[in-house]
C-alpha cells in the first residue's frame, strides 16, 4: 500500500478527519449543517425535484422542475403536488399517492402526460417517495423525468409493429386489439349502441395477379385496394356522422372493416355494397390495367355475449358462403345456415366411427309389379341412428361419405347386410318367387374400391344368386362412362348382377350411348311421375273435375314418360317408376307400359319384418297394388 488509496473511508478515518479540522481551528460539519449542503445539491440537480409535505403541498422546488413545467420555482411553493403532475385524474394513481402520503406505501412511480404553462405537453415519469434523513420535518421527495423522446420512440415502434408495411393499414394484431376492446363490457355498458359489425373480404383471383404479373405488381394492387377501402370507410363515416370504420389488412389478400357501435345490419350491409362498388373500376398500375372483385362476409350482432373468436369465425364462414355462391358479392351471416354447417361438420367427423359402432340400419321399400301388384323386389335404404341427431335419412350424410371416402366401407356394409337379408327372405318363403334387392352404389365406390371383388365375395358369403342383386347408379355417373367404370359395369353384368340407372331423365340422357351400356333397368325420376298428380274423372267429383286440392296434369310429362318407356322396351330394358303416390298415377303408368312402381302408394320404407308380410300379397289384377298398400303402409 502506498497510502494513496481512494477507497471508502472507515469510521476511524472520519474521526481523524474531525480531529484534524479541530486542530486546525475549523469546526467539524454537524447534522445541523448538512441541510445547507443538501439544499445546494437539490437546487443544482439536473433532475426536476420538489419537496412535498405530508399534506401534499410543495415546500420547495428546484430550478429544473420550474424549467420543465415552465414556471418560476418559487411560484410552485404552496401548490398541490398532485395538481402539478396530474395525479388526481387517474383513480388508481390518486389512491396510491394518498397511501404514500400516509406512510402506508413506500413509493409511487407512474407516467403522466403533463401540460406546461405555455400550453405544450410532455410525457413525464413521476416518482414520489419519503425523504431520507428528513429530521424534524418529515415529507416526500417528488422527482419528475421527461420521457417524451422515449415515448415517441415507443410510439413509432408500436406503429411499425401494428401496421402493414405494404398497405400502411392496421394489421391483424391491431385489428384484434381494437375488436377485443370494443367487445369488453365496460366499453358498451357506458354509452353506444351495444352492437358491432364486420365486413370480412377476400379478393377474388388475386393469386392469378401475383402469378402473372409478379409480387411487386401484386403489392401495388393491394396498396391501391387499401386506398379505396379507406376512402370508402371515410365516406361511410361522413354519411352517418359517426366514426370511420377501422380498415385493416389481415394478411395476404384479406381485409376487414370493423364497425364499432353499428346501428344495425343495414349499416354494415350498405358498407359492403359500397366496398364492392369501390372496387369495380379497373386499377391503373405501372401501365397495366387490372380489374379485381371481392367476396365479402358480413356479420352484425350485439356485442354482449360475443367474443372476438366467435365473431371472426362467423365472418370467415360467411366469406366462404359468398365465394361458394358465385364470388363478387356480399353475404350476410345466417344462423340457421351456420347451424346446418356445424351439424354437417359434426356428422362428417363421426361418420367412420359410426360404422364401427354399428349405428346404421337398413329399411326396405318394395318395388311392385304394375300388372299384378306383387312385390318383385325391394330397394335397400340406409338410416343413421345418430346418438345426438336421431334417425337421419341418407340425404343428410351420403354426400359427406362420398366426400371423405367413408362411402367405401359404408357401401360394403350396405351390400353385405342387404344381400344377407334378401337370402333370408328367399329361405323363409320357398314357395314364392324370390325377390331381388336393389342397392345404391356411389361413383367413388367404383373408383376407390374393387367393387367387382366386393360383390363376388358378398354373393359367395351369403349364397344369394347374382340375378337377385340389382345395383343402382345415378344417370350422371353411368352416362358417358369409359375406362374403369365401364369395365366394372360390364364385369358385374357378366356375373349376372342387374344394373339399374337411377333418376333417369334428369341427367345427361345420352340415349345413343344407352344401348352400349350393360344396363337392364331404367328408374324414371319422380319429377315426371309427379306431373300425373291428379285423379281421373271416374274417381273424381260428380261434376267430372279433378278432386279438390289436386294438381292439374302436365300432358307433356306423360308424353315424355311414354316415349322413354317405349325406348327402354325397344332396347330390352325394364322400367321402374319412382314416387308413385296415387292410384291414378299407378293406373296411367301401367297404361303406358311401366313394369314396376315404387312409392308411398305401395309402402314407405319399412323394417325387414314388414317386408315379409308383403310377400305373396296382391290384389286381383294388381290395379294399384291394393294388397301391398294395405299391408305395407304404416
Amino acid at each position: 500500500m502506498n497510502g494513496t488509496s481512494e477507497g471508502p473511508a472507515s469510521a476511524a478515518d472520519l474521526d481523524r478527519s474531525a480531529v484534524t479540522e479541530s486542530d486546525q481551528g475549523l469546526a467539524p460539519r454537524t447534522a445541523r449543517e448538512r441541510p445547507a449542503a443538501y439544499r445546494s445539491v437539490f437546487t443544482a440537480a439536473p433532475l426536476a425535484m420538489a419537496v412535498v409535505d405530508v399534506e401534499g403541498l410543495v415546500v420547495s422546488a428546484n430550478d429544473t422542475l420550474g424549467t420543465l413545467l415552465g414556471n418560476d420555482p418559487d411560484a410552485l411553493v404552496g401548490c398541490a403536488a398532485a395538481d402539478l403532475v396530474d395525479l388526481a385524474s387517474d383513480a388508481g394513481v390518486w389512491h396510491a399517492y394518498r397511501e404514500v402520503l400516509r406512510g402506508r406505501q413506500p413509493r409511487l412511480r407512474c407516467t403522466r402526460r403533463l401540460k406546461r404553462a405555455d400550453g405544450h405537453s410532455l410525457w413525464a415519469q413521476v416518482t414520489v417517495e419519503p425523504l431520507a434523513d428528513a429530521g424534524d420535518t418529515p415529507g416526500l421527495l417528488l422527482s419528475v423525468a421527461d420521457v417524451s423522446a422515449r415515448r415517441e420512440l415507443q410510439a413509432r415502434l408500436r406503429h411499425l409493429q401494428m401496421h402493414d408495411p405494404v398497405t400502411r393499414l392496421p394489421n391483424r394484431a391491431l385489428f384484434f386489439e381494437r375488436l377485443t376492446a370494443a367487445l369488453e363490457a365496460e366499453t358498451y355498458e357506458h354509452g353506444g349502441t351495444g352492437r358491432i359489425g364486420v365486413c370480412y373480404l377476400d379478393l377474388d383471383g388475386f393469386k392469378a395477379v401475383n402469378d402473372t404479373h409478379g409480387h411487386r405488381v401484386g403489392d401495388r394492387l393491394l396498396a391501391a385496394v387499401a386506398e379505396r377501402l379507406t376512402r370508402c370507410a371515410e365516406e361511410a363515416a361522413d354519411a352517418r356522422s359517426g366514426g370511420a370504420p377501422l380498415v385493416a389488412r389481415l394478411g395476404g389478400d384479406e381485409f376487414a372493416l370493423l364497425v364499432e357501435d353499428s346501428t344495425g345490419t343495414e349499416q354494415v350491409a350498405d358498407l359492403a355494397e359500397a366496398v364492392l362498388a369501390a372496387l369495380q373500376p379497373p386499377f391503373e398500375l405501372s401501365e397495366r390495367r387490372l380489374s379485381v372483385t371481392a367476396s365479402v362476409g358480413v356479420v352484425e350482432r350485439h356485442t354482449a355475449g360475443t367474443t372476438p373468436t366467435a365473431l371472426m369465425q362467423a365472418a370467415d364462414t360467411t366469406l366462404y358462403w359468398a365465394k361458394a355462391d358465385g364470388r363478387a358479392r356480399w353475404t350476410l351471416f345466417d344462423p340457421e345456415r351456420n347451424a346446418n354447417r356445424m351439424t354437417r361438420q359434426a356428422l362428417a367427423a363421426t361418420l367412420r366411427p359410426a360404422i364401427e359402432r354399428g349405428e346404421f340400419a337398413l329399411e326396405y321399400q318394395p318395388l311392385v309389379g304394375m300388372e299384378d301388384g306383387r312385390v318383385r323386389g325391394v330397394e335397400a335404404l340406409i338410416r343413421w341412428n345418430h346418438p345426438q341427431f336421431g334417425v337421419l335419412a341418407p340425404n343428410r350424410f351420403i354426400a359427406l361419405a362420398e366426400e371423405d371416402g367413408s362411402i367405401v366401407p359404408l357401401g360394403r356394409w350396405i351390400l353385405r347386410t342387404a344381400c344377407h337379408q334378401a337370402r333370408r327372405w328367399q329361405l323363409a318363403h320357398p314357395d314364392d318367387p324370390p325377390i331381388f334387392v336393389s342397392v345404391n352404389v356411389a361413383v367413388r365406390q367404383v373408383w376407390d374400391s374393387d367393387l367387382v371383388a366386393d360383390v363376388a365375395r358378398t354373393l359367395e358369403e351369403t349364397g344369394l344368386p347374382p340375378h337377385l342383386l340389382q345395383l343402382e347408379l345415378t344417370e350422371s355417373a353411368v352416362m358417358g362412362s369409359a375406362g374403369r367404370p365401364l369395365q366394372v359395369l360390364k364385369a358385374l353384368s357378366d356375373m349376372g348382377v342387374h344394373i339399374a340407372i337411377d333418376d333417369f331423365g334428369t341427367g345427361y340422357s345420352n340415349l345413343a350411348y344407352l344401348s352400349r351400356l350393360p344396363v337392364s333397368v331404367l328408374k324414371l325420376d319422380g319429377a315426371f311421375v309427379r306431373g300425373f298428380q291428379y285423379d281421373a274423372v271416374p274417381d273424381g267429383d260428380a261434376d267430372g273435375g279433378p278432386r279438390a286440392g289436386a294438381g292439374a296434369a302436365n300432358p307433356a310429362d306423360e308424353v315424355i314418360v311414354e316415349a322413354m318407356v317405349q325406348l327402354a322396351h325397344r332396347l330390352g330394358l325394364t322400367v321402374t317408376a319412382e314416387c308413385v303416390e296415387t292410384s291414378d298415377q299407378a293406373t296411367r303408368l301401367r297404361r303406358i307400359g311401366c313394369d314396376t312402381g315404387q312409392g308411398w302408394l305401395y309402402s314407405r320404407p319399412v323394417a325387414p319384418d314388414r317386408i315379409s308380410a308383403l310377400l305373396g300379397s296382391a290384389g286381383p289384377g294388381g290395379a294399384g297394388g291394393a294388397g301391398v298398400q294395405a299391408a305395407g303402409k304404416p
